[in-house]
């Protein structure tokens, strides 16, 4: 068994309202940066897995995504993974 760091990042899809981003966006541009254009808000997860190999990893962080981590109604999402981390 090998030690894999998954780093999954959730949004939501672009199609997708999102007024926590809009009202950090008003914030900024309260505080005199009015530059900004758009905020969009999202989480990110770190989960470790024990399994054989990168492609198991892979597979297994993509089905928790799919199942649990994020709503693929309005949500989209990408992963990155490490070995050893």
């Amino acid at each position: 068994m090998s030690l894999y760091k998954a780093t999954i990042t959730i949004r939501l899809k672009t199609s997708v309202l999102d007024p926590q981003g809009n009202a950090v966006k008003g914030s900024l541009h309260s505080l005199g940066y009015g530059e900004v254009r758009d905020v969009r808000i999202g989480k990110t997860m770190e989960v470790w897995l024990d399994t054989p190999d990168a492609g198991e990893a892979e597979g297994r962080v993509e089905a928790m995504c799919r199942e649990l981590l994020a709503n693929p109604v309005i949500e989209e999402y990408e992963f990155r993974l490490e070995k050893g981390a």
